[in-house]
C-alpha cells in the first residue's frame, strides 16, 4: 500500500511540474458570400455597377474578409468594349484628323500636318506615361485644393503608370481594367492638342508645335481634365459632392473642345496671318481626303462619346444614339444654311456641319434624350456656321481650318446646352449629387465651368506661346513658308507627279 501511495504522489508531482500548453484559439473562418450575394455580383456586372454593394451590411460596411470572385476583376464585355473604344479614339487622330486637316491645307503643306499629328501622339504618350495620367486621375494633391476634397491636380501615385494594373480602379470603373482606362484616356489627351494645329496650319514650325504642346499639357490640359473628371476634381459635379463648381461634361466639351479651340484662337493671333492671306485664294487641295477624314472622325467619335460611359451599358447606348442624331442634323442644317447664303451645297459644308455636330453633342451625349440631341444638332449647324462664315471675316483672324469657329464656339455652346437639356431620367448618375439642380439651375454651374475654362485656356496659351516664341520662335522664315513646310521642314513631298 505504501508503495502504491508513493507512486501516485510521484506521478502527480511530475504532472504538476510539466509545462501546461497554451490554450489554442482556433482562427475564426473568413465569412463567405451567400448565393444571393454572388448572384447580385453577377447582376452588378450586367448593370455596370458596384459588385461589392451586396456585401455591405446595414451600416454600409463590408465585414472583414468578406469577398467573392467577381470583386476586383475586369468584366470581359466591358473591358473588351473599352479597348475597342480606345482604338476608335486613336483612329480619330491617326488617320482621321490627319486626313481631315491634310485635305484642307494646300498641297505643299500636307505632310507637315500629318507629321504634327504623329509628333503630338508620340510626345503626349510619353508625358502620359511619365506623369500625365497621375496628374489627371490620381486623387488630388492637398496643396492644390480649392477647398477640402476639391482639387486641381492629382498626386504622383500613378507616375510612370506604377500601380496601374489589370484590376479595375473603382474610383472610375468597377469592370474595366485600370490600365485599359488609362489608355482610353490617353487617346483623349492625344487628340486635344492636335486639334489646335488646325488654326495655325501652314505657318508654324514643327519644333515649335512640340514645345508648345509639351508645355500646354501641363499648364492647361492636365489641371482642367482633373478638375472636370478627377475623382476629387473641383468641377466634377457628377461624382464629387465636395466640388466647388458642380458642372457636368460627359465626354469633353470643356476639357477637349473649349480648351483646344480657345487656345487655337490665341495662338493663331500670336502667329499672325499666313503670307498672302486675304490677297490670294487658299482653297483645300483635296476635298476627297477631307471627306474621308470626316467619315473616320464620325466613326471614331462613337468611341469618344459612347465609350465615356466606361462600360457597355444603357448610358453608352444613350450616347450612341444622341451622337448619331446631333451629327446628322447638324450636317444637314449647316448645308441648308450654306444653300440659303450661297445657293450651293458643298462637300465642305457637309463635313464642317458633321464635325460641328460631333463637337456640340460631346458634353451632353450621355445626359440628353433624343429630342435634346435634335435641338443640339440644330444649334450646332447654325451658330458655328455663322462663326466660320461671318465672324472670321468681321474680325480678320486667320483661323486656317476653322478650329476656333467649330471647336471653341461649338464646345462653348455644347457646355451651356448640356446644363439646359440634361435629364435625370436619361442618366441616373446625375441623381448622385445633382438631383436638386438638374433641370433648374445646372446651367449656372455650366456657365461657371465655361468661365474657368476660358480663363485657363486664354491666359495659359498666352504664357506658353510667349515662352515658345522667346525660346525657339514660332514661325518659319518667309522663304520656307512660301516654299511649303513639307519640303522646308520634312524634306518630302506629298505628291510627286
Amino acid at each position: 500500500m505504501k508503495a502504491l501511495l508513493l507512486a501516485l504522489v510521484l506521478t502527480g508531482s511530475v504532472a504538476l511540474a510539466a509545462p501546461v500548453p497554451a490554450l489554442q484559439h482556433s482562427a475564426m473562418p473568413a465569412p463567405t458570400a451567400t448565393l444571393e450575394q454572388r448572384v447580385a455580383g453577377l447582376e452588378a456586372y450586367i448593370a455596370n455597377s458596384d459588385p461589392q454593394q451586396s456585401l455591405k451590411g446595414p451600416n454600409g460596411a463590408i465585414p472583414a474578409g468578406l469577398t467573392m470572385d467577381s470583386v476586383g476583376v475586369p468584366g470581359p464585355g466591358h473591358n473588351g468594349w473599352m479597348m475597342i473604344c480606345s482604338a476608335l479614339v486613336l483612329f480619330m487622330t491617326l488617320p482621321g484628323l490627319a486626313l481631315f486637316y491634310g485635305g484642307l491645307v494646300r498641297r505643299k503643306n500636307v505632310l507637315s500636318v500629318l507629321a504634327q499629328c504623329f509628333g503630338i501622339a508620340a510626345l503626349v504618350t510619353i508625358l502620359w506615361w511619365a506623369v500625365g495620367y497621375s496628374l489627371v486621375f490620381a486623387p488630388g494633391m492637398s496643396w492644390t485644393s480649392l477647398r477640402p476634397g476639391a482639387t486641381v491636380l492629382g498626386d504622383f501615385r500613378y507616375a510612370f503608370l506604377q500601380n496601374v494594373g489589370s484590376a479595375p480602379n473603382p474610383d472610375y470603373a468597377y469592370w474595366v481594367s485600370h490600365n485599359v482606362f488609362a489608355m482610353y484616356q490617353l487617346m483623349f489627351a492625344i487628340i486635344t492638342p492636335a486639334l489646335i494645329i488646325g488654326a495655325v496650319a501652314e505657318r508654324i514650325r514643327f519644333g515649335a508645335v512640340l514645345l508648345f504642346v509639351g508645355l500646354w499639357m501641363f499648364v492647361i490640359y492636365f489641371p482642367l481634365a482633373h478638375m472636370i473628371w478627377g475623382v476629387d476634381g473641383a468641377m466634377n459635379g457628377v461624382w464629387n459632392d465636395k466640388a466647388v463648381v458642380k458642372a457636368i461634361d460627359f465626354a469633353g466639351g470643356t476639357v477637349v473642345h473649349m480648351s483646344s479651340g480657345w487656345s487655337a484662337l490665341i495662338l493663331c493671333m500670336m502667329l499672325g496671318r499666313r503670307i498672302g492671306f486675304g490677297k490670294e485664294k487658299m482653297p483645300p487641295h483635296s476635298m476627297v481626303l477631307c471627306m474621308v477624314g470626316t467619315g473616320m472622325l464620325w466613326v471614331g467619335w462613337y468611341g469618344f462619346n459612347a465609350g465615356s460611359a466606361v462600360g457597355a451599358d444603357g448610358v453608352a447606348a444613350t450616347a450612341f444614339l444622341s451622337t448619331t442624331l446631333a451629327t446628322a442634323i447638324a450636317s444637314g442644317t449647316w448645308t441648308f444654311a450654306e444653300w440659303l447664303h450661297s445657293g450651293k451645297c458643298s462637300v465642305l459644308g457637309f463635313c464642317s456641319g458633321a464635325v460641328a455636330g460631333l463637337v456640340v453633342i460631346t458634353p451632353a451625349c450621355g445626359f440628353v434624350n433624343a429630342t435634346g440631341a435634335v435641338i443640339i444638332g440644330v444649334f450646332a449647324g447654325i451658330i458655328p456656321y455663322f462663326a466660320v462664315v461671318k465672324m472670321k471675316a468681321i474680325f480678320g483672324y486667320d483661323d486656317a481650318l476653322d478650329t476656333f469657329g467649330v471647336h471653341a464656339v461649338g464646345g462653348t455652346i455644347g457646355a451651356f446646352l448640356t446644363g439646359v437639356l440634361a435629364r435625370l431620367d436619361v442618366n441616373p448618375h446625375l441623381a448622385t449629387n445633382l438631383s436638386r439642380i438638374v433641370g433648374k439651375t445646372l446651367w449656372i454651374e455650366q456657365l461657371k465651368a465655361i468661365g474657368i475654362t476660358l480663363f485657363l485656356a486664354i491666359t495659359g496659351t498666352l504664357i506658353v506661346g510667349s515662352i515658345v516664341r522667346w525660346a525657339t520662335g514660332l514661325r518659319p522664315s518667309p522663304e520656307n513658308e512660301s516654299l511649303g513646310l513639307d519640303l522646308a521642314e520634312h524634306g518630302e513631298e506629298a505628291y510627286i507627279l
